[in-house]
């Protein structure tokens, strides 16, 4: 069964929308700064420079959320621009996060430890499904709703999750993603992981030292043949192949060899009716950490032998652009004409 793209919508600290990112990235434009919150003031992050309300004047919403939930929204809201609930199409949403509404509740935890005082009812916005919750009821979808989180993977996730549901027949359109506002925790979890680089991230370098952390949201809408034929909706892309595994290594480290990167890109071309050679461009997960960036490359030298196609990390095209111009151009290319999607987690 073919899976078709009908919509997506992003935000992140390098723009609003699909036009504003390309736009950046065509324009070597950092997201990365200094931090403007009293938890990210120190360090070089992915701050979206909107205040909450900003953002919810800039797009009509009114719900009081999270951050999490309210750039969630907004992601969503474009995917899904120019879609319809209709009852003839079983449409459901997966959305995934890592920390879910954490910057609401250390919000409240600080006003309790300088005034003893707190907003106990804001504590609601602490679980990840409230988000994903909030993010529906924006849209207007109330069948199935369904979250997330993996950490990093969490969004690839959703998206093959709603895949198979669609390949099922349990739901004829999804709508599908992640979102995640900064948080001290996010922070201060990943420097107690030793993997927090305070200066700017260098995926695959030799000096490489870890990741910079930013906030955002990413959803697309996937859909049936069937939705297609009553939505009246274009494609933009096909969704081919997919696959997750585990190395079962550590629970925070891969395995040198990457055997669970292996294992999923394999399946990932196997379910797409695919070989190493039909693949031109590889996103990579590309955290810049020393036993990722070694894990991942000996995966893709497993896979791909001695043809490797360019490969890059979209966290350094967040940063500075590493990339040679032939692989820009590729790269463009997969943002805005992929027609086969080969995920590796």
């Amino acid at each position: 069964m073919e899976i078709f793209i009908t919509g997506y919508g992003l935000i992140s600290s390098i723009g609003i929308g699909a036009d504003e990112t390309i736009l950046s990235l065509r324009n070597e434009k950092s997201g990365i700064t200094k931090g403007s919150n009293d938890f990210s003031s120190k360090y070089l992050v992915g701050e979206i420079k909107f205040s909450d309300n900003e953002l919810k004047e800039r797009f009509g919403i009114m719900q009081n959320c999270s951050r999490t939930a309210l750039l969630g929204m907004i992601a969503a809201k474009q995917a899904f621009e120019g879609h319809s609930i209709s009852e003839e199409i079983k449409t459901g949403l997966i959305s995934s996060t890592s920390v879910g509404g954490m910057d609401v509740s250390e919000k409240e935890f600080r006003k309790y430890l300088q005034d003893g005082k707190q907003d106990l009812s804001q504590y609601k916005h602490h679980s990840s499904g409230v988000s994903s919750e909030q993010i529906a009821k924006e849209l207007g979808i109330k069948g199935f709703v369904n979250t997330i989180s993996t950490a990093c993977s969490s969004a690839a996730n959703a998206l093959m999750m709603g895949a198979r549901m669609i390949q099922s027949g349990m739901l004829d359109r999804v709508v599908v993603g992640g979102t995640d506002a900064l948080t001290s925790f996010t922070i201060n979890g990943f420097k107690s992981l030793m993997i927090f680089d305070e200066d700017w991230c260098k995926p695959f370098d030799n000096s490489r030292k870890g990741l910079n952390l930013g906030e955002g949201a990413g959803f697309v809408v996937l859909e049936s043949e069937k939705s297609m034929q009553l939505s009246k909706q274009k494609a933009v892309a096909n969704l081919s192949g997919w696959s997750n595994a585990s190395d079962a290594f550590h629970q925070t480290a891969s395995s040198p060899d990457g055997q669970g990167a292996q294992l999923s890109m394999t399946e990932a071309l196997k379910v797409a009716g695919l070989t190493p050679d039909d693949i031109d461009y590889i996103n990579a997960h590309g955290t810049a950490t020393p036993n990722n960036d070694l894990s991942e490359s000996q995966a893709i030298k497993s896979i791909f032998k001695e043809n490797i196609p360019p490969f890059s990390s979209t966290k350094a095209l967040q940063v500075i652009l590493w990339l040679h111009r032939v692989e820009l151009k590729l790269f463009f290319r997969f943002l805005q004409l992929t027609m086969d999607i080969c995920i590796r987690i």
